[in-house]
């Protein structure tokens, strides 16, 4: 019995160390769904990630039919959004021909909703400098 706490002490201790020494990473979400459950599920995917990885960076990019996650007056995850973005290590953007698509200021944002020109060209430029991608999607 002795032995086998010993031996699962040391694995505990072990997987704490690999655990701890996990390397930062950059990851970009693509948000395009106007479903509400898809944007709750990005949020709280981008939020245990940025709270587990405090050294790693992420970005959420939004367009096309997701413009309401990003939109004061209609978004259902704009109070949690608005706390995150105030992370140091996250970032939400929009795409401006989306917006300009749909005639909407930037005004409308929620605070702390950056833009792109394209969003698109956004998650392709990360791709090229190594950031892993999520398609957050129902």
């Amino acid at each position: 019995m002795m032995k086998k706490s010993v031996l699962f002490l040391f694995g505990l201790i072990l997987s704490m160390a690999v655990y701890a020494q996990t390397p930062p990473v950059k990851i970009v979400f693509d948000v395009t769904s106007g479903e509400e459950g898809v944007h709750q599920s990005a949020m709280r995917h981008i939020s245990v990630m940025a709270n587990q990885y405090p050294d790693s960076e992420f970005e959420m990019v939004v367009y096309s039919s997701a413009l309401d996650m990003v939109l004061k007056d209609k978004s259902s995850v704009s109070k949690e959004l608005e706390e995150l973005a105030k992370k140091e290590n996250v970032t939400f953007k929009v795409c401006q021909m989306s917006l300009d698509r749909y005639k909407l200021p930037t005004s409308s944002l929620i605070p702390g909703v950056g833009t792109v020109p394209d969003g698109i060209l956004e998650i392709i430029k990360k791709q090229q400098e190594g950031w892993g991608y999520i398609k957050e999607s129902k």
